[in-house]
């Protein structure tokens, strides 16, 4: 059997009842934070864009763009809610799969509920399950292999079997869906931290809209008898595929991720909270600091880290800036990005004082986890040495359902009336408690103006 086939009759066979409390949770609070960053990042350029040509290419569905009062074709409402989640970087991620299942999951879990009226326990056990596919096989991929780290090279399995799950599709069809999505990625060579191009502060950034994309044509086509490559996970050369079917049990990978307190690359927040941490209480002004010296791991190096941005990516993916945009700004402006940070004298000459460095220690541990230190120099002379600090947000600091549910406040408050907020919230709760029909049902209403 190839290990897209043991997928497949797992994500057939596991009973929806089945899935354990936590899990339950974990899938409830996972769909609350991509609705946080699916809200702040509606109306940034890129993802108005992608509902443009989505609207133009697709036409209407019975699948809502999420809170406009429009509906499209799942794939693509999957497509543009995903292009909203992902566009601010303010969506989950997981630390060993080194990216962001959440983007993918929920977008395509939400648009097929929605059009096939999924029940609360299929919603969370297809979410759960979707993220579990999706994390497994990018753990397996071997970096010698596959060399472009991007989400979207795996986020399409994670779409095509959330979906696949939904529909109730038979094994042998999810088995060539799954063969059809990991074909079709999007490659990513050129783009992020790990491709090939200098210029990564792009809109294309992990792909992830792309993937879910391509997941939910593979499903399609693959339900209409069209094939992939079913072996394509079952070679030593790119994945270890004893580890992508070992112990298909109850799907805990959903209980690993991480939540992001800032709208920026995840590489940058222990610098972030390293600089809260070793400045609370020093009463140091922005202008008395002479420099910042953060030491971190290699990867963080990767990013564009420019000093002076040009758009809300670049911002996403510049640590020196968003350190500059923590420190005169405070850290709730991190939370999310936005325009006004763009072209700023004040921040691009604060983020010149920056500094960044690999520290031995800390690289070793990377990438289970992300670590920084820093030192903060004053211009009258004083240092202020951080320690090794780890992110808010990861399993050692994690963020509860109520502090998803103030993000979610907080961040959303320039987008969403007070009224459009409890209406969001109360739905949330009410599907985190059993009942899945008023969150998919104001998923449709037009609370975004």
């Amino acid at each position: 059997m190839y290990a897209t086939e043991a997928l497949a009759e797992y994500l057939a066979n596991y009973p929806s009842a089945a899935l354990p409390t936590e899990m339950r949770l974990s899938a409830a609070c996972c769909i609350l934070d991509a609705v946080t960053a699916g809200v702040v990042g509606c109306n940034v350029p890129s993802v108005r864009a992608v509902r443009e040509v989505a609207r133009h290419e697709f036409g209407i569905g019975r699948a809502p763009v999420w809170f406009t009062g429009e509906c499209l074709g799942v794939t693509a409402a999957a497509f543009c809610n995903a292009a909203s989640v992902s566009a601010l970087d303010f969506d989950d991620g997981h630390r060993a799969a080194r990216g962001h299942p959440g983007a993918a999951v929920i977008p395509v879990a939400l648009s097929v509920a929605s059009a096939v009226g999924a029940s609360v326990d299929d919603l969370l056990a297809a979410v759960a399950l979707g993220y579990e596919i999706g994390i497994r096989i990018a753990v397996a991929q071997n970096p010698q292999a596959i060399k472009s780290r991007q989400s979207g090279r795996w986020t399409g399995f994670a779409a095509a079997a959330t979906a696949g799950r939904l529909y109730r599709t038979e094994p042998p069809a999810l088995a060539r869906a799954l063969a059809v999505a990991g074909v079709l990625a999007p490659n990513q060579e050129a783009n992020g931290s790990s491709g090939y191009a200098d210029l990564t502060g792009n809109d294309v950034k992990e792909g992830i809209p792309w993937s879910v994309m391509t997941g939910l044509t593979a499903l399609h086509l693959a339900q209409r008898g069209f094939t992939g490559p079913q072996d394509l996970l079952d070679h030593a050369s790119h994945f270890d595929w004893p580890r992508i079917i070992a112990d298909l049990g109850d799907p805990t990978e959903i209980s690993r991720v991480y939540f992001k307190p800032y709208s920026c690359c995840r590489y940058i927040h222990p610098a972030l909270d390293a600089c809260a941490a070793a400045s609370e209480g020093a009463d140091i002004r922005p202008e008395q600091i002479a420099s910042i010296d953060v030491q971190t791991f290699q990867w963080a190096l990767r990013l564009s880290n420019t000093v002076s941005p040009r758009t809300l990516t670049e911002i996403q993916y510049s640590l020196p800036y968003c350190m500059a945009i923590a420190v005169v700004d405070g850290p709730a402006a991190l939370a999310p990005v936005g325009t006004a940070q763009l072209g700023r004298p004040d921040l691009i000459d604060f983020a010149r004082k920056v500094r960044i460095s690999v520290n031995r220690e800390i690289d070793g541990r990377f990438p289970a986890e992300t670590l920084a230190k820093l030192c903060l120099q004053t211009i009258d002379g004083r240092s202020i040495i951080s320690e090794v600090t780890s992110p808010r947000g990861d399993k050692m600091h994690p963020l509860t359902w109520e502090d998803l549910v103030a993000k979610f406040s907080a961040a959303t408050r320039a987008k969403l009336s007070s009224e459009a907020q409890n209406i969001i919230l109360q739905a949330l709760q009410a599907l985190k408690t059993g009942d899945a029909v008023p969150f998919l049902q104001c998923l449709r209403m037009r609370l975004i103006d």
